[in-house]
């Protein structure tokens, strides 16, 4: 067993054959390749879907290994692509000269609907004049992000959430290539929960799967600890949860979402989601607090403050709890 390299990698697709549920996707892509002269490309769907590892398969079809550290930029949009990296760094890239005439470039965007739409007008211009030799690929969560004039200059391929079962077989493969002893008794939560933990997301299992390793946490398995260390709630504190809102305590409530040390409200959102229908609440009423729950979870996507967020949903748990 080895620690050493992020599993994420280490297991990472080499080939299209390797991904995972995109047989849509992956079957037109294969067409695409043959021809060198590729279109601009955008991936969209959710993540940990295989859009990294696809957009990497595509540019070593093209690109010999020792071209890949001069005619590949690998980037993380949200953090870097701003607009005097794209006047100068980028520039820079798809400007310099080729290894040799006739070779492709690849510029791979992760995170591209991150980009401020000033940035991505600049980014517009860069693709138009440099179709021919520079070819980007975009990768996103959310098209509708991305500026029209971008869209239009790219073939657009979208990739399915995975389902569980696809999920759990990798994550059993990985265990198996890894000599990880799992009590036999517990395999079947255990992986049952580093599905829900991930919320669909494969990358997000596999870490899940090397951290609770990486913590000594397999031989005695508790699955309580790794919910805690993936930033859930673990069974008994989402039960104490469940009465203090059942029993219309605010205070109390608040206190015990305070009270812990690893709370991810994002991952909370998606457990209250998961026992909300266990609440005595007008079903009515249930439809207009998911709607709500969903405007929750975007306030804290977009850098609101936590606790506020949090705090506001229980108070209209609360409000709504039947007598």
């Amino acid at each position: 067993m080895s620690l050493e390299i992020p599993w994420v990698e280490k297991y990472r697709p080499q080939t299209f054959s390797d991904i995972v549920s995109q047989s849509i996707a992956i079957n037109n892509l294969k067409k695409f390749v043959k021809n060198t002269n590729i279109p601009h490309l955008i991936f969209t769907g959710p993540a940990g879907t295989g859009k990294t590892s696809t957009a990497l398969i595509i540019a070593r079809h093209f690109l010999k290994e020792e071209e890949l550290y001069t005619n590949l930029l690998e980037l993380n949009a949200s953090d870097t692509v701003r607009i005097d990296f794209v006047r100068k760094v980028l520039k820079n890239f798809v400007n310099q000269n080729l290894v040799k005439d006739g070779s492709l470039k690849f510029v791979i965007l992760d995170e591209a609907d991150n980009i401020p739409g000033q940035v991505q007008q600049a980014l517009r211009r860069i693709i138009e004049k440099t179709s021919t030799s520079v070819k980007f690929i975009l990768l996103c969560n959310y098209i509708n992000r991305i500026i029209d004039p971008i869209i239009s200059r790219c073939a657009v391929f979208r990739f399915v959430s995975l389902p569980k079962e696809k999920i759990i077989e990798r994550l059993k493969h990985i265990s198996e290539e890894e000599k990880l002893k799992i009590p036999p008794e517990k395999k079947e939560e255990f992986f049952d929960q580093l599905y829900f933990i991930s919320g669909g997301d494969l990358r997000k299992a596999i870490n899940a799967l090397q951290m609770a390793v990486a913590l000594d946490l397999l031989e005695n398995l508790d699955i309580n600890e790794v919910f805690k260390i993936s930033g859930f709630l673990d069974v008994e504190t989402l039960e104490h949860l469940n009465i203090t809102i059942q029993n219309k305590d605010f205070n109390k409530s608040r206190e015990i979402i305070q009270s812990i040390d690893t709370f991810d409200s994002r991952n909370f959102i998606r457990q209250i989601s998961e026992i909300l229908p266990s609440f005595n609440i007008n079903p009515v009423k249930i439809i207009e607090l998911i709607a709500f729950i969903g405007e929750i979870d975007y306030r804290i996507s977009q850098g609101a403050d936590e606790i506020i967020q949090i705090s506001a949903l229980l108070a209209l748990l609360i409000e709504n709890i039947e007598s």
